[in-house]
């Protein structure tokens, strides 16, 4: 036994008036004045809670710290409206751990966000109360325009210099945004201004596990399959037309950036990786004809194949295909001749934003280098 532990002694009285235990305090009050290096994000998503911790560095920010886990918080939500018992029990037992990794280290600045599950719950502000008494972490639910900027940021340094517009989309659990961003020359910015702006963006309320719990089973099947890109379809053509961004594609210079775990599932297939690794996914542009023949390849697994698939796995095993479904649709509106596959979204977006207004030169320099990871 440790020397500063005394044993109870049971011929002693117990104290009077026991004190109950405290709550515990929240995260952004106990790291707010900390001088460490180390920032980091958490996204709640609908099917996933995400935490990321990293250090600036000259061109971005190395990662010190992550943790990721399926939670589907959204199970349920499209036909009751509310957050269900057992989804809230495992998004606050995945965000208690990350509260866990978040304590151990000194960290300057947090920010945690909650997404499409939260903004269509009505329980989600209810139960983002209980996350905070529970846990310490205080998540804020932020709009669907925001959301889309944040991927924007985190996506900028993909963008090349020959890149006049970029079409990028997240495929998430509850909702698939589409942003539609200008890309300035570079020789006609002014020191410090962003390398993207957001011309228009929509959100879809078709995500995995929407699409999942509605249509699951039928995109096994080739008709089942078609018939939600064919409703994508119809979402995405409205968009078009507002924006003309087909007319601008034929015009050449516009970049398709994909970021989900759609679309590094299908880069870890075109690829045949034996396991996926994220070094030789995110960043690298795909031609179409080889995104093509990874979505094949995906459809025709079947259940079986894809939970055996060492990029997929069990426990996606019924959401790839409704993914797959919403990028053919996005792949049938816009034809371009190539893919770029982006593992980053929310949450280095929301790093890179705390380490600029803290003005580390790095943050800066990922608005047109990418991060280290």
């Amino acid at each position: 036994m440790p020397d500063d532990v005394h044993p109870l002694r049971l011929t002693e009285p117990p104290p009077p008036n026991p004190v109950p235990p405290e709550r515990p305090a929240p995260l952004h009050a106990r790291f707010a004045v900390s001088p460490a290096p180390a920032y980091a994000a958490l996204d709640l998503g609908t099917n996933n809670c995400r935490l990321l911790i990293g250090s600036p560095t000259a061109s971005g920010f190395r990662v010190v710290d992550s943790f990721s886990r399926i939670v589907r918080l959204g199970e349920g939500l499209a036909s009751t409206g509310e957050l269900a018992e057992p989804a809230m029990d495992r998004a606050v037992a995945a965000l208690a751990a990350c509260a866990e990794k978040l304590a151990r280290r000194p960290i300057r600045q947090f920010q945690a966000v909650a997404t499409e599950a939260c903004r269509r719950a009505g329980n989600g502000a209810a139960f983002l109360a209980r996350v905070e008494s529970e846990t310490g972490l205080r998540p804020r639910i932020i709009s669907a325009r925001e959301e889309a900027e944040l991927a924007m940021e985190s996506c900028a340094p993909l963008l090349e210099e020959t890149d006049r517009r970029a079409l990028l989309f997240d495929i998430g659990g509850g909702s698939t945004e589409i942003a539609w961003i200008r890309v300035p020359p570079r020789g006609s910015r002014p020191p410090g201004s962003p390398t993207a702006e957001l011309i228009g963006y929509i959100s879809l309320p078709l995500g995995v596990v929407t699409l999942a719990e509605r249509a699951g089973a039928s995109c096994f099947t080739e008709e089942g399959f078609h018939a939600v890109v064919e409703e994508v379809a119809t979402h995405l053509l409205a968009f078009d037309r507002v924006h003309c961004i087909g007319q601008e594609i034929r015009a050449g210079g516009v970049r398709l950036i994909g970021t989900s775990g759609t679309v590094t599932t299908l880069a870890g297939v075109a690829l045949a990786l034996p396991r996926y690794r994220r070094p030789l996914v995110d960043g690298r542009t795909l031609d179409m004809g080889m995104a093509d023949q990874a979505l094949g390849d995906l459809f025709a697994l079947g259940r079986a194949g894809l939970a055996a698939h060492p990029c997929v796995g069990p426990d996606r095993v019924d959401f790839v295909l409704p993914g797959c479904a919403v990028y053919a649709a996005i792949r049938h509106v816009w034809p371009l001749p190539a893919l770029t596959v982006a593992d980053r979204g929310l949450r280095e977006g929301m790093l890179l934003r705390m380490m600029r207004a803290d003005r580390w030169p790095g943050a800066r320099a990922a608005t047109s280098r990418r991060a280290v990871t």
